[in-house]
């Protein structure tokens, strides 16, 4: 009996059953979200399938594995496989490790480094309340941002309607408004809608105002035709005050010739654009203000003469009024004339230090000249480019370089940053720190530091605390330190470290180690090494531009000219562990408006004259290859 061989010519086609039971279980499970006893059977089914496909591979189709085709499909297979892995790999490691690369003209989705470092310096938790619902994609990729930078900002998308209760916590009034929390305090942010998305600028202001500890107070200078601090025809400065509010500064006008001093809670004076002289006594304010570590931003305008040459001399700063005229050519192409500078140079300071080449603009500036004074460290700030010069006769048209008329070439300084030790509030020709004058039985007076007095028995004084001085018979003062000098009855001293000496009935002394006399009350309190070494680290800081023109609201908003008036504002105040940068980037409205003439014109050549060029010129090929 012969048994015939297996035809597996047709067993072939039951291999198609493994990957279709294989697909069957996956999506079972996929529908049911668990794997169920059928979705399981499917899968092992299709699996044993084809495992025994390939087992016995070689007996329905022999030779299969030597076939070249076969070499070429595996190949082709493991190719497609390894590929599927890279990608694989690829996008975990970039999942895990992501990295952004922002190809925006201005850097959209990449936070300012004042925003990065605001966050950075959070020590407690920030959380963003944003009542809206469903989240903006555009609104969660920037709260996505501020947390890769600090962990300390938490951020939450709420709709109102399906959860009141944090609705009535913030007491919400709109869809769309956004709050900060902040331990027990809580600030509405802003509204938010369909046109108007999440601010950065307005939020990084919003959490260095709700966790800052200190509220500055600046004042500007007014009674000398100054800059208004409202909105006004002659440019005023509304725009720079609303933008230091939001810093947490309190703005307030001063006028020097109602007081004879710089209030006590000033961080800094503002002087902005005087157009007349101010009084002496004004002056010797100011320089009193400065030598006690005071703070002031001047800013002056050519043709003007403000009568700070005694305050300014003092600190090596000199104003030409002369007119800085731009030949460069670069302020045309954004339609500034030459008398107003395009300046993309700064100097190595705090105020400028992330501003790279970036624009600020300075209409009819004056340059300022430096000179070394010893004590006073001095920084160029805002510097011109070299095709500038100094004119100094700018009623001569046309403008013209002319070395021999007083014109001075570029680049030339704008605006410095001076800064020096401040004086000791306490200092003075005749006395030294620490000490009560008390006159003795000539009239003379005697420096004695930390010292009390009290009178003996024949209504002489002795001072006693740690140094004392006591004229003698002869009216000469001894200073012994750590000990206390009492005449006796022939006049002479006598000095015993760490005694007190009181004359007896007889006029003799007796030495009481570690005596103590009870004391007058001290004329001045005596200062602490703490208070004493406040004062010796105290600085006073100055910066000098020579316009005021670029914080005025027709310039205010310009590139960068908010961000040197506000750094400015923040280095004076001594705002130095506070982020000083640029502002956070807000996005450029690209949107182009076409009258209805440039709209037709638009659509007819889209739907008409276009299309029917390219008729046209594929006829003609058509035409001349027939």
């Amino acid at each position: 009996m012969t048994t015939k061989p297996i035809k597996w010519t047709h067993l072939k086609y039951l291999f198609w059953f493994g990957p279709i039971l294989t697909i069957m279980g996956i999506t079972a499970q996929e529908v049911a979200g668990e794997w169920s006893p059928i979705s399981l059977a499917l899968l092992i089914a299709g699996l044993l399938i084809i495992g025994l496909w390939f087992l016995l591979l070689d007996q329905i189709a022999p030779g299969f594995w030597g076939r070249r085709s076969t070499q070429v499909g595996t190949n082709a297979i493991i190719a497609t496989l390894a590929m599927f892995v890279i990608i694989g790999l690829i996008n975990f490691l970039g999942v895990r490790y992501g990295v952004q690369i922002d190809l925006t003209e201005n850097q959209l989705f990449t936070l300012s480094p004042q925003s990065q470092q605001v966050v950075r310096n959070l020590d407690q938790s920030v959380k963003v309340w944003v009542f809206e619902s469903p989240a903006n994609p555009a609104d969660q990729e920037l709260l996505e941002n501020y947390r890769r930078y600090g962990s300390n900002l938490e951020f939450e998308f709420v709709d109102p309607q399906l959860q009141p209760e944090f609705a009535q916590k913030f007491n919400v009034n709109y869809i769309g408004e956004v709050y900060l929390e902040y331990g027990n305090q809580r600030e509405l942010v802003q509204t938010i809608s369909q046109g108007e998305r999440l601010s950065e600028v307005q939020l990084t202001n919003a959490i260095e105002r709700i966790t800052g500890d200190r509220t500055d107070k600046v004042y500007f200078l007014q009674g000398h035709g100054e800059r208004l601090l409202e909105a006004s025809d002659e440019a005023g400065l509304s725009q720079a005050v609303s933008a230091l509010e939001t810093k947490n500064f309190t703005v307030e006008p001063l006028n020097l010739a109602e007081q004879t001093a710089v209030p006590d809670d000033a961080s800094l004076i503002v002087i902005a654009g005087p157009k007349r002289a101010l009084f002496e006594p004004e002056v010797q304010a100011l320089e009193d203000y400065l030598a006690q570590g005071g703070s002031l931003l001047v800013m002056i305008d050519p043709d003007t003469n403000p009568g700070l040459e005694p305050l300014l001399s003092d600190w090596g700063v000199t104003l030409t009024n002369q007119i800085v005229i731009d030949a460069s050519g670069q302020g045309r192409l954004v339609g500034l004339g030459p008398a107003t500078p395009l300046v993309t140079q700064y100097g190595d300071h705090p105020i400028t230090q992330d501003f790279g080449t970036g624009f600020s603009i300075y209409p009819l500036a004056q340059p300022v000249d430096m000179e070394p004074v010893e004590g006073i460290q001095e920084t160029p700030l805002v510097i011109t480019n070299p095709q500038s010069w100094a004119e100094n006769t700018p009623e001569q048209q046309p403008l013209e370089f002319n070395e021999q008329e007083g014109d001075r070439p570029g680049p030339l300084v704008l605006g410095v940053a001076l800064s020096r030790q401040a004086e000791s509030s306490t200092a003075s020709p005749t006395l030294e720190p620490e000490t009560t004058e008390t006159p003795d039985a000539e009239g003379e007076d005697t420096d004695e530091p930390e010292a009390t007095e009290t009178p003996d028995a024949e209504g002489e004084d002795t001072d006693e605390l740690e140094t004392t001085e006591t004229p003698d018979a002869e009216g000469e003062d001894t200073d012994e330190p750590e000990t206390t000098e009492t005449p006796d009855a022939e006049g002479e001293d006598t000095d015993e470290p760490e005694t007190t000496e009181t004359p007896d009935a007889e006029g003799e002394d007796t030495d009481e180690p570690e005596a103590t006399e009870t004391p007058e009350a001290s004329p001045s309190p005596i200062q602490t090494d703490k208070s004493q070494a406040k004062e010796d680290d105290a600085e006073s800081r100055l910066i000098v531009y020579g316009n005021s023109n670029f914080a005025t609201d027709s310039w205010f908003d310009q590139q960068l000219n908010p961000d040197i008036f506000i750094n400015s504002v923040s280095w004076l105040s001594k705002r130095d562990a506070q982020a000083l940068s640029i502002s956070p980037k807000e996005p450029e409205d690209r949107r182009i408006n076409l009258t209805p003439v440039q709209s037709g014109i638009l659509g007819w050549l889209a739907l008409l004259i276009v299309p029917a060029f390219g008729f046209l010129t594929a006829g003609m090929l058509w035409w001349l290859r027939r």
